[in-house]
């Protein structure tokens, strides 16, 4: 029964164990498919909105080759500019991406601008400006993020070089994207909370950021994974902690095929884990009620085994009390309450047994019957108290006068003593009489 149990104790465990083992695998598994389900979400995100961000410069590339080559071929002067200023309206009507248009001579200064406001303005220490001054290439040139001198709002320049017919530098056209065009693009893609989009030079040099913090436009990026352990993918997916806020994020992201870009988006990873949270939480507390109904089940279990345990040991404890009781009883029944030899029911059941040994083995078997002389005539002139002192006496000197293990002493009557000899011939009987 102990043994029992020892087994419903294990299998409880076992049990316990099991229902604990399926739950952490479920879990970890369930944890695994959503994250693998947010990495292929959100890099196929950055795919689509890199397309998006492609397009944009795509269409302002377009609009600079036409404008620049207009001027190259037509000049500068004032017919050529109200004609030049026609075609841009038609075109910025039709690219509400397009903040401003401006026209630079070789000085770095603005000599013509849908914002009135940026005519005469001094661009020589521009970036924009710069680069094409130094580099004779016709390729469109994406410049940092600035916020507008003209109109206070922050732009990202797209610029292309215009040459004289010696291909020499005579000034460069420039446009402008507004951010805030991109903000409320990106406002409308849900990445919750704490999600980020942003935009990136393949330096890491912030352009862009949803939502909006003016304090980090241009922050350098370069030294997070996406473009250490991760730059030579075209995209990717990985996870790290931002410099810019502490936020444990998932991150995807696009290099750009045509423009020197990088689209990112990040999710947050407790924003985008909370539905994981919420089914194991409930997973959590179903495997709590099976616990508790198996743990609820083993410990009645246990307790019904242990009250069968305690029911059998009480039951051996009475057997062996009662055991003990018979031997007892028997001794008891078996005894001369004076004399403490044998009575007269052991000693007919003794004889019976050692005759039919005796004749069946064919040995010998003694009996010696004596009694105590005038023991009346004792017993009557002492009293009955003396007379049974003489017969305790009288059994103690027979006791000692058998000494083998197998010899009964017996009080066969009042005053006469009964002695059976198994394997006792008569001579060797007479000697103990």
């Amino acid at each position: 029964m102990k043994r029992d149990l020892r087994l419903a104790s294990w299998l409880i465990f076992v049990v316990c164990a099991c229902v604990v083992m399926l739950m952490v695998w479920q879990a970890w598994t369930a944890r695994r498919n959503t994250m693998d389900n947010i990495q292929t979400s959100t890099v196929n995100l950055a795919a689509a909105l890199s397309t998006y961000t492609d397009g944009i410069f795509k269409q302002s590339e377009l609009m600079l080759i036409g404008l620049t080559e207009r001027v190259e071929k037509d000049g500068v002067g004032p017919l050529q500019i109200e004609r030049l200023k026609s075609v841009i309206a038609r075109e910025m009507g039709a690219l509400p991406q397009i903040d401003t248009v401006s026209l630079y001579n070789v000085e770095g200064i603005c000599t013509f601008s849908t914002n009135p406001k940026a005519v005469g303005v001094n661009s020589v220490k521009r970036e924009f400006f710069q680069h094409h001054l130094q580099t004779p290439g016709r390729a469109p040139y994406i410049g940092p993020t600035i916020r507008s001198r003209a109109s206070g709002e922050w732009v990202i320049s797209v610029s292309r070089r215009i040459n004289h017919p010696d291909s020499s530098f005579a000034g460069l056209m420039v446009v402008t994207i507004g951010v805030e065009h991109l903000l409320k693009f990106y406002s409308g893609i849900q990445v919750g909370d704490t999600g980020i989009i942003s935009l990136t030079s393949t330096a890491g040099q912030l352009r862009v950021r949803y939502p909006h913090l003016e304090a980090e436009i241009g922050r350098d990026l370069s030294s997070t994974p996406i473009f250490t352990s991760e730059r030579d993918k075209p995209s990717g997916t990985t996870r790290f902690v931002s410099r810019i806020d502490g936020i444990p994020r998932f991150y995807a992201f696009k290099r750009s095929d045509v423009y020197p870009i990088v689209t990112v988006i990040a999710l947050g990873q407790r924003e985008a884990m909370l539905d994981w949270l919420g089914q194991t939480k409930q997973s959590v507390l179903v495997m709590l009620v099976l616990l508790g109904l198996v743990i609820g089940l083993g410990i009645r279990l246990i307790k019904h085994i242990h009250s069968r345990i305690r029911a059998e040991d009480q039951l051996l404890e009475s057997q062996a009390a009662l055991i003990q009781l018979n031997r007892h009883l028997e001794f008891i029944a078996s005894e001369d309450k004076l004399t403490g030899l044998a009575n007269r029911r052991r000693f007919d059941q003794f004889l019976d047994v050692e005759f039919k040994r005796a004749r069946r083995e064919r040995n010998m078997l003694s009996l010696i019957l004596m009694d105590a002389d005038h023991f009346k005539r004792y017993n009557d002139h002492f009293g009955h108290l003396a007379g049974d002192e003489c017969l305790v006496a009288l059994a103690r000197l027979v006791e000692q006068c058998i000494r083998r293990p197998g010899d009964v002493a017996a009080r066969y009557g009042g005053e006469e003593i009964a002695v059976v000899l198994p394997g006792t011939d008569e001579a060797s009987a007479r000697q103990v009489a």
